[in-house]
């Protein structure tokens, strides 16, 4: 039966207003609402409600300056700084970011640190003792104290005594109002900012970043359902025959002679499961793939992995979604082929909706550059962190997307008496440490974190976790199982790095060869890095820290931590990760699709790559117009970004419209596609239509085959008793089995590994995938036009029950909607409280694994569960001509007028104007606020 959803509710959002209309209605409807009683027993005014709004123009005193130094803002409240030191720049950075978003700073460092428990109570404890199990904070110190650079250092100081200046003296209620509103229930009062509180910020990012982990439990999931071959099927190779890699003129000279590092025998270099970890072989790690061989193991590991999956999924729930749709786009064009005659470079990551959003646009500016102020930078941000991540400087610019290596592995470890664990036959003492969680209105809790020489094991922190391991498959040759296996992480994050001193180095690059080098520290998250300078070169590197495995193994299935063969041997040498610098044809795409293609790199960077829809989309654009010397402009660029075309419904849409369908009803639905261009535009009713054909295809095709771990809650089926082998008629005698999954990560997710998947099938009429059981309403299936014609019939009614029976008021806008949710009590919060803090909805056009990625998850609904997070295009022939927008607005405060400002442009795919020259700042400025060097004690006051 098909997946329960539900629809966004209310009207999308409607005409401008004035801001400042805007702002006081917003004020008076908060007011209204305390005063109407909201079960509290508390008052607030609007004085209360206004009280954090920041001073933005006139002067201040900040302590520790050297100089006076001037915040400029533009209309959209996006703060161009001016100093003449750097201490003094990153000062007064981190004072103008506590100024705006403080609370969320704030929310980030209690999440990396595991201390959520503090401010939001009981609830947050087992998040809490799973990332401190992590020790993301940990790794953080020590980064701190013996691996970044005295001057990066000075900078992280710099920046935490601007934000504790705007802290002094202030009481809650003049910080945020989500401080007001915490207040009605925790007695919290925010601490002073460390350095170190912004190191641990690129942790949680790495976290959101790393790789293939839930595809290596998804994989192993799957093998209690499905066999090798099924398996295979849903894993195909990445298709270098239709979508290019990043890298076609690689500069990087490797050592390794050609030969293949992490070569498998195992799973093949598909990242399919093969023959090489059967039971008696291998690693010691069974595939339980063939379903008459250790069914109950197969069963037990399955259990034990969702229960890993569930727990490692806690904190992307924080972040957004962990999933096929996570990725970005970023592409650079050299002059030779734009109207400037000097490169353009674009760049969208693609990441959860949040309000505020993740990035927080700035300027940092040196008056004069010099030894002593080294700076004049301008781009993205993340509050609470010095510098600037994303943008550019008077020299290059450059923009990130994921690079998606495979950086992490699961172990598991044998454990023994006296706490201890079996490596290569002997017993070793676990590495431990106490944790005691505080807890806002009640007792501490204090929980044990164990490690092992593969990392910390995450099956310690819970009841569930406890019992990972129990049942899973293994070799003859592998230890007595006992109580069961533990699960140990090693992740490449966990090891101390410099990412912080890279970003520094990036924001005073001046050429290629320094932003290389400034890559080569950018150990973790592994971005794939896109370069452009205003010397007229464009270039790529990728950077990062990438295991080199032992042995046969390639990461796709957990490892036997008993042995050490199973480890790591090292890291990819930066001198030897792909590069390229201006390559002859003239641009450089990137959009998480595969780095290099994997017969001519002689090391694994991953096999879990994105498929390459999306980019071979942008490079399709790209040639299509530079083709017989055309040349692209900046607003070609912005152009691309908003492109919607769907690369499934080009594949699928011929054979939809060739089924023969005798229903008056569902042949109007049909008759939608006809004369239809693809493209998934917010008012198109075949746009609507034909996605939701996608999704119950997939549902029908694939979905409804998969284990109750991976399909989405609330879908629920009937099985065989015995061992759950599969959907069977439901007027037979079976067992009800309903999915387990949150909507955002349950498969088939439609992103564009199922594109190649349908599309390895779709020719071959009477593949099995194509069969399914009859129902009390459906006769059984056993081709692909009978599978295609019912799955036209189920969104026809599925459609019709969400939109209305008149197709003509259809659209897929009213389908795909998006909703930014403010952090924490928008989404945990006091209803009331969630209303007044989160905005939307937006009816929103493209789709996933289109350029304009407003991404859905096919299993869980059509809501927009992750998007372009921000747009930019830099004109390196006048940066000044230069164009940006972010998600939301720059502030944090709910009721000012620059909150959600940006978000009818972004939604429209418009750009705002990046002034970037001391010049076009002066014109665009609206407000100034001149920072004076204070005296020893003194506070800044409004």
């Amino acid at each position: 039966m098909p997946a329960t959803t539900t629809a966004p509710s209310g009207a999308a959002s409607g005409g401008k207003k004035k801001k400042g209309r805007r702002a006081r209605l917003l004020v008076i409807v908060l007011v209204l609402a305390i005063v109407a009683g909201v079960g509290y027993g508390t008052y607030w005014s609007v004085s209360t409600v206004r009280a954090s709004f920041p001073q933005t123009s006139g002067e201040l005193t900040l302590d520790g300056l050297t100089g006076p130094v001037d915040v400029k803002r533009d209309a959209n409240g996006i703060p161009q700084i001016y100093a003449s030191s750097d201490n003094d720049l990153f000062r007064a950075q981190g004072f103008v970011q506590a100024q705006d978003r403080f609370w969320e700073m704030d929310v980030r460092r209690h999440m990396t640190s595991g201390r959520l428990s503090e401010m939001f109570g009981e609830g947050q404890v087992e998040t809490d003792a799973f990332l401190r199990t992590l020790g993301w904070r940990q790794v953080a110190q020590q980064e701190y104290d013996t691996k970044l650079t005295p001057e990066t250092k000075k900078y992280l100081q710099a920046y935490a005594a601007g934000v504790n200046q705007y802290l002094k003296g202030r009481a809650n209620k003049d910080i945020s109002v989500e401080y007001a509103a915490l207040g009605f229930t925790n007695d919290y009062t925010p601490e002073e900012w460390t350095p170190v509180d912004s190191v641990a910020w690129l942790k949680a990012m790495a976290w959101d970043l790393r790789g293939n982990m839930q595809d290596e439990i998804d994989r192993s999931l799957m093998t209690s359902r499905l066999d090798a071959k099924q398996i295979s099927d849903l894993y195909p190779d990445y298709p270098f025959d239709r979508h290019k890699p990043i890298v076609e003129e690689n500069r990087a000279r490797t050592s390794s002679g050609g030969t293949r590092a992490n070569s498998s025998t195992g799973p093949d270099s598909t990242g399919r499961p093969g023959t090489g970890n059967s039971a008696g072989t291998g690693n010691g790690i069974g595939t339980g793939a063939n379903r008459s061989n250790g069914t109950a193991g197969t069963q037990g590991l399955n259990t034990q992995l969702a229960r890993v999956s569930d727990a490692l999924d806690e904190i992307p729930a924080l972040l957004g979604p962990n999933g096929n749709g996570i990725g970005s786009n970023s592409w650079v064009v050299s002059g030779s082929k734009t109207t400037t005659g000097k490169p353009l470079l674009a760049n969208d990551p693609h990441l959860a909706p949040q309000m505020p959003s993740l990035w927080y646009q700035m300027g940092l500016h040196c008056r004069e550059v010099s030894a002593q102020c080294q700076y004049d930078t301008a781009g993205y941000t993340f509050s609470g962190m010095p510098g600037v991540v994303i943008g550019h400087n008077q020299d290059i610019a450059w923009g990130m997307t994921n690079l998606g290596a495979d950086v992490t592995d699961l172990f598991l470890e044998k454990v023994g008496a006296n706490n201890t664990y079996l490596l290569d036959g002997r017993e070793v003492p676990f590495k431990t440490r106490e944790e005691t969680i505080k807890v806002a209105g009640g007792e501490p809790k204090k929980i044990t974190v164990r490690s092992t020489g593969n990392g910390p094991l995450v099956s310690d922190r819970s009841g569930e976790l406890e019992s990972v391991g129990q049942k899973a498959p293994v070799s003859n040759a592998a230890p007595d199982r006992g109580n069961g296996y533990a699960v140990a992480l090693k992740w490449t994050a966990l090891t101390p790095g410099k990412s912080m001193d890279a970003v520094f180095e990036l924001n005073k690059a001046k050429d290629f060869k320094s932003f290389r080098a400034a890559a080569a520290h950018f150990e973790v998250p592994s971005q794939n890095l896109i370069y452009a300078d205003t010397a007229g070169n464009i270039g790529y590197q990728a950077p990062g820290s990438i295991p080199i495995r032992k042995g046969d193994r390639d990461g796709r299935l957990p490892a036997a931590g008993w042995e050490s063969k199973n480890g790591w041997k090292g890291y990819i040498p930066q001198a030897e990760l792909p590069y390229e610098y201006n390559p002859s044809r003239g641009y450089i795409v990137t959009a998480n699709q595969a780095v290099i293609d994997t017969k001519k790199y002689p090391y694994l960077l991953t096999e879990d790559w994105g498929y390459g829809a999306r980019s071979q989309r942008i490079n399709d654009l790209i040639e299509s117009k530079t083709k017989d010397g055309g040349k692209i402009s900046s607003d070609d660029m912005r152009t691309m970004q908003m492109d919607n075309s769907s690369e499934i419904a080009k594949l699928l849409t011929p054979y939809l419209l060739k089924i023969d369908i005798s229903d008056p009803y569902i042949r109007e639905a049909q008759k939608l596609l006809e004369g239809w261009d693809y493209t998934q535009e917010s008012d198109s009713a075949a746009a609507a239509y034909f996605n939701g054909v996608w999704r119950n295809i997939l549902r029908l095709a694939f979905g409804n085959k998969m284990p109750k771990e991976l399909r989405v809650k609330g879908s629920c089926l009937y099985v065989r008793a015995a061992d759950g082998s599969g959907p069977v008629d439901d007027l037979a005698k079976p067992t009800r089995e309903c999915g387990e999954r949150d909507g955002d990560s349950a498969q088939p997710d439609g992103g564009d590994r199922w594109f190649e998947v349908v599309r390895g099938l779709v020719k071959d009429e009477k593949n099995e995938w194509w069969a399914t059981p009859a129902s009390r309403t459906n006769e059984a299936t056993t081709t692909r036009d009978q599978l295609f014609a019912r799955a036209m019939k189920d969104a026809r009614w599925e459609l019709t029950a969400k939109l209305g029976k008149n197709i003509k008021t259809w659209n897929w806008g009213r389908l795909h909607q998006l909703t930014l949710k403010n952090q924490t009590l928008g989404t945990e919060g006091p209803g009331f409280i969630q209303h007044l803090l989160n905005r939307g909805p937006w009816n929103l056009g493209g789709g996933e694994a289109t350029v304009n990625a407003t991404g859905w998850n096919a299993a869980g609904g059509y809501e927009v569960v992750w998007v372009p997070s921000m747009r930019m295009v830099v004109n390196l022939g006048n940066l000044d001509k230069s164009r940006w927008i972010n998600l939301t607005g720059s502030s944090g405060h709910a009721y000012s007028s620059n909150y959600s400002d940006q978000t009818d442009l972004w939604a429209k795919g418009d750009l705002l104007d990046w002034p970037f020259g001391k010049q076009a700042v002066d014109k665009a400025t609206t407000e100034t606020l001149v920072l004076k060097p204070g005296q020893g004690g003194d506070q800044p006051s409004q």
